[in-house]
């Protein structure tokens, strides 16, 4: 996710201790991951939610559309009060800054684990297993495929990185190749 901007870093934090009072911080969390999924798989949401053009009563209505019901009353609120105060813009960095401050909270560690052709169950199940004894605590585990890597995995948690591919392997055999002179 990438990194906000101060003032959505301010929101989400206040956001954040807001939800704690009101007892909704788990809910909260899920609606913010709802949010920033909307908002990245819809690019005319977020040029919307840019555009000096559009008046503000008109971005409340579209947000109360399409958010209202499906998220907190707690989120919603925010939400109206974030476009009456012509913020509607950081919506979307908001969602990401106060996951990213949820998982601190939580202590809960990121882990993405890139493969070939993806995890079974039971694989799925070691990763969290190893990832969760070397990290001791709560692991969120993000899978993603390429295909270039042919085979093995690369595994990302903070700022370690294990690279098992197979086109790493490959890579460092052409390297030894080159540099032999025989």
């Amino acid at each position: 996710m990438k990194k906000g901007s101060r003032s959505s870093t301010r929101y989400a934090k206040a956001l954040l201790d807001l939800a704690g009072e009101q007892n909704a911080v788990d809910k909260v969390y899920t609606d913010m991951k709802l949010i920033a999924e909307v908002c990245k798989n819809n690019h005319e949401l977020s040029v919307l939610l840019k555009s000096p053009v559009v008046k503000t009563d008109k971005k409340q209505a579209i947000l109360k559309q399409l958010f209202s019901g499906k998220v907190s009353k707690v989120t919603e609120l925010f939400i109206l009060l974030l476009a009456s105060k012509r913020r509607e813009s950081f919506l979307e960095t908001i969602a990401s800054e106060f996951a990213e401050q949820y998982k601190v909270k939580k202590k809960i560690l990121t882990a993405v684990i890139t493969t070939a052709s993806g995890l079974d169950e039971s694989l799925r199940k070691k990763v969290l297993e190893i990832v969760k004894k070397s990290a001791d605590s709560e692991v969120e585990l993000i899978e993603r495929t390429n295909e270039k890597l042919i085979g093995g995995f690369t595994l990302q948690v903070g700022d370690t990185r294990v690279d098992a591919s197979i086109a790493k392997q490959i890579r460092k055999l052409a390297m030894s190749f080159n540099e032999n002179p025989y």
